[in-house]
């Protein structure tokens, strides 16, 4: 498909397609985890819930398709929000695995256990601060462990709400519902 054809995909589209790679990403997440043996650390969680928040967003774009720019944007916007904060907590995961073991912070107590005691800003950022199990490598592929490789599925799921955001300012109002343009 052409540069020009991409700006003409609907809101629908792009958030199908969105919504698609999020259901692959969690796939993916749950067959490591009960297939391959990998438990997520409290940082996979919280990428696994960029994830749900970036395919709840597509799936109501999806249902609605809104025809304006106004909603384009506000869906483009929310997704794209979504899949930042995903890549800003992939980035914070390759960080604590590429420091030193020495500089590793230690473990600290499981998230069950800090959801049931502690306020949710505090487990928030305990859990961003990091832990020691966060730090482990636990799988390599082609020589990138697991964040890595979600921090390029979130680099990737970004050019959804960025397809749809290119469609709400570039084009004509009218022109979001996947009509063409006469040439």
């Amino acid at each position: 498909m052409s540069r020009a054809g991409l700006r003409h995909l609907s809101v629908r589209q792009w958030s199908l397609a969105g919504f698609s790679f999020c259901v692959l990403m969690m796939l993916v997440a749950l067959a490591l985890e009960h297939i391959g043996g990998l438990e997520p650390c409290p940082l996979c969680i919280f990428q696994r819930v960029a994830v749900l928040a970036a395919a709840a967003v597509f799936l109501v774009a999806a249902i609605h398709n809104p025809r304006g720019r106004v909603g384009a944007a506000l869906y483009g916007g929310l997704s794209l929000a979504a899949v930042i904060g995903g890549i800003g907590v992939a980035w914070r995961h390759l960080w604590l695995q590429s420091l030193p073991p020495d500089q590793v912070p230690s473990c600290g107590p499981g998230l069950d256990y800090m959801m049931d005691i502690l306020p949710m800003r505090d487990v928030v950022s305990m859990v961003l601060s990091g832990s020691g199990e966060c730090a482990e490598i636990d799988f390599l592929l082609l020589g990138i462990s697991l964040p890595g490789w979600t921090l390029i599925g979130f680099l990737v799921l970004a050019l959804a709400p960025l397809g749809i955001l290119l469609g709400a300012f570039l084009e004509r109002p009218g022109s979001l519902n996947g009509s063409r343009r006469a040439a």
